[in-house]
This record gives structure tokens, C-alpha cells and sequence, in this order.
């Protein structure tokens, strides 16, 4: 089967370098990005769930596949908070948000130009 190139399409390891850096294309050893870097870029989809387990029964929104460094993360976190009028917090490259917004977030984020899946029930 032959494998089309898209306009999306990078490499991600080399045999020489190892892993490759999303954002620069270099070895993670040589990467220039620094902080600026994203976590991780995934499969390009913003991914909503909600999660309530080891909250004490506690219903928490995750957003999962942000492509942004940890300063504009939270800064979106911010903004999202405020648009739900609840809690919540950015950590390990995740926005966790107070309550069940999965809606109002989903229609937050494809404003802003994401690609938005719920995920889970």
C-alpha cells in the first residue's frame, strides 16, 4: 500500500537524531524552542471528557491535545474559567475545568479555530 504525503505530514524520529522536535524539526537535544515548545502536538484534535473519577464523585471537564507551550495554556485555561464561571486548572499539558461545560467549551474552542471531538459517554 503506498503512503500518500499530506500538508501535514513531518518527521518525528530519525534513525540519526532520534526524536525530532515538533515545532523546530531538530534533535530534542539541539531543539531552540525551549519553554516555548508544545507538550505535544497529537493527531491535531482537541479532545473534551468528563471525568469524575478520584474527585469524589465530583464532575471534572478535561481538554486533552492542545498544541500550546505551558504559558499559553493556562492563559487559555483563564479565559476558558471565566467563559464557564467555575474553577479548574492546567496541568500536564491538560485544562481541567470545575463541572460538566463539555458543551459550552466545545462551541469556545471551535470558535477559537480548534478541531473538537467529545470523547468517552
Amino acid at each position: 500500500m503506498a503512503r500518500s504525503k499530506g500538508r501535514d505530514s513531518r518527521p518525528v524520529y530519525s534513525t540519526e537524531l532520534g526524536r525530532l522536535c515538533p515545532q523546530c524539526q531538530r534533535a530534542l537535544a539541539q531543539c531552540v524552542c525551549g519553554k516555548a515548545r508544545p507538550a505535544s502536538t497529537g493527531d491535531g484534535v482537541v479532545r473534551i471528557r468528563r471525568e469524575t473519577k478520584g474527585r469524589g464523585g465530583k464532575a471534572v471537564t478535561v481538554i486533552d491535545g492542545l498544541p500550546l507551550p505551558p504559558d499559553q495554556l493556562k492563559a487559555l485555561a483563564r479565559e476558558l474559567k471565566k467563559r464557564c464561571g467555575v474553577g479548574g486548572s492546567s496541568r500536564d499539558g491538560s485544562i481541567e475545568i470545575q463541572g460538566d461545560a463539555r458543551d459550552t467549551l466545545k462551541q469556545e474552542l471551535e470558535k477559537r479555530g480548534y478541531q473538537v471531538k467529545l470523547a468517552g459517554g
